[in-house]
């Protein structure tokens, strides 16, 4: 009787207007059951004694009130497997605000849940770090998305969506047809490191390649660490600038990992129609690939 009664789950009406001293193990009593119309699911209801409200076990999931929850995880493997979201929306037979809907969803919950997760491992002793350049809408108007990944297991650590300027012969292009763009990586940048903090051993090994902006942040936020750097290659293949061409290749944990999120993210393929229209969707994007490649892929 007594482990039935603290199995009872607390009240979700009430339970932020308690204070943590309140005892609440005697104030929820079962209260029938229900059969859920989504899925067929038999679930439990429960009354509160303190406020009489009622509440079941769906009221405790993340998914309430989600009339479809049966295909999040049919949706989430689809869209880390470089479908994009109008075909998850055929395959799936479902409307495509259905799959927008449920892609903010599923996207804010592994942005969560990856933090979560790397930190229940223990901290890394090395790991690498560098961006990787794609677009929103335009090629005039890039994006930058700066990764961490643990050396040798390739794990996620974190990662930042940031705009930047064009550069090269859009340079031009770009400030005549859509103004002057700030450059946001900097900040992006510090942001990065100021998570790792708390998941890096003190004096890792840190490496990345020569980007002269690189020294001073790192220096700024591990300051007993090893920073060393590499001199850029040329990539094997003529626009996939991730994979280097011949001999071993230092920065090998990220750019590989670099290479599949080009290879599994729609909106990252190197010839696609694909874009991405705003960089807070690419960073719940990248969110879920990342979730995946850690649990999953790795």
């Amino acid at each position: 009787m007594l482990l039935a009664v603290l199995m009872l789950p607390e009240c979700p009406h009430c339970q932020k207007n308690l204070s943590s001293s309140d005892i609440r193990t005697s104030a929820v009593v079962c209260f029938g059951s229900f059969t859920r119309k989504s899925d067929g699911k038999l679930l439990q209801r429960f009354r509160c004694k303190a406020c009489r409200r009622t509440f079941s076990l769906a009221s405790l999931s993340p998914c309430y009130y989600q009339k479809k929850r049966h295909l999040n995880g049919s949706l989430f493997l689809a869209l880390v497997s470089g479908v994009s979201q109008r075909r998850a929306a055929l395959i799936l037979r479902v409307n495509r605000k259905t799959i927008v809907r449920k892609f903010l969803f599923l996207g804010a919950y592994a942005q969560h849940f990856l933090l979560e997760e790397n930190k229940k491992l223990p901290k890394v002793s090395c790991f690498q770090f560098d961006d990787l350049e794609t677009f929103e809408h335009s090629k005039c108007k890039p994006l930058s998305v700066t990764m961490a990944v643990e050396q040798g297991s390739r794990r996620v650590l974190g990662f930042r969506v940031a705009r930047m300027p064009a550069k090269g012969l859009l340079a031009k292009i770009s400030r005549k047809k859509y103004g002057p763009r700030k450059d946001e990586r900097p900040q992006a940048r510090r942001e990065l490191f100021a998570e790792l903090q708390d998941l890096v051993l003190e004096g890792a090994l840190i490496k990345s390649d020569q980007n002269p902006h690189y020294g001073a942040e790192v220096k700024r936020f591990f300051p007993k660490s090893c920073h060393k750097t590499y001199k850029g290659r040329r990539g094997c293949v003529v626009g996939q600038g991730e994979l280097k061409a011949g001999g071993f290749d230092p920065l090998f944990s990220l750019n590989h990992s670099f290479a599949m999120t080009r290879a599994n993210i729609n909106r990252l393929f190197r010839r696609t129609w694909c874009t991405t229209k705003k960089p807070e969707r690419l960073a719940l994007h990248f969110a879920m690939y990342a979730l995946y490649h850690n649990l999953v892929l790795i």
